[in-house]
C-alpha cells in the first residue's frame, strides 16, 4: 500500500477539531501528502448569530458565517504547519459538515479523511448520528477518527 497522497481534515474551530487538524498534519507531513483543511458553515444574519450566542454561549463557535470560517481556517493552517504539514490547502464550504467533507474528499480525490471523535459518545450522537460516525459510513475512503475528548 502506498502512502497517502491527499489528506482531508474537517474543523469547526473547536479545540477538539484542532486536535484532529494536528494529527492530520502529522500524518500528511510524514507521508509527504497534501493536507486539505475544510470548514463547513451556514450563512447567518447578524441577528441569528447574536441570538445563537445568547443561547449557546461557549458552543456558539458552531454558528459561523464565511468570515469566522476563514479565521478558523487560518488558525488551522498555522497549527498544521507547526505540526509538520508542508503542502496545505484550505476550503470553506456552505453546508452541513458530513456532506461538505464528502464533497471535498471527492473533488480532491483524497485517500484519507481525518475527524475528531466529538459527538460519538453523546446521547444525541448515538440517537441522531454524529459527524465522525456518518463520515465513517459514507466517505468511501479511509477514515481516521482522532480521540480528542
Amino acid at each position: 500500500m502506498s502512502a497517502y497522497q491527499t489528506v482531508v481534515v474537517g474543523t469547526d474551530g473547536s479545540d477538539s477539531s484542532f486536535a484532529a487538524v494536528d494529527r492530520a498534519a502529522a500524518v500528511a507531513g510524514d507521508a509527504g501528502a497534501t493536507l486539505v483543511i475544510a470548514c463547513a458553515y451556514y450563512p447567518a444574519s447578524k441577528h441569528d448569530v447574536e441570538k445563537a450566542q445568547d443561547v449557546l454561549r461557549d458552543e456558539a463557535y458552531q454558528v459561523v458565517g464565511s468570515a469566522p470560517a476563514e479565521d478558523t481556517l487560518i488558525s488551522a493552517r498555522d497549527r498544521a504547519a507547526k505540526a509538520g504539514a508542508e503542502k496545505i490547502e484550505t476550503v470553506a464550504l456552505v453546508g452541513e459538515p458530513v456532506e461538505s467533507l464528502r464533497k471535498v474528499v471527492s473533488e480532491r480525490s483524497a485517500d484519507l479523511l481525518v475527524v475528531g471523535n466529538r459527538g460519538l459518545n453523546t446521547l444525541a450522537g448515538r440517537i441522531l448520528g454524529s459527524v465522525p460516525s456518518e463520515v465513517a459510513r459514507k466517505s468511501g475512503v479511509d477514515v481516521l477518527i482522532v480521540h480528542t475528548t
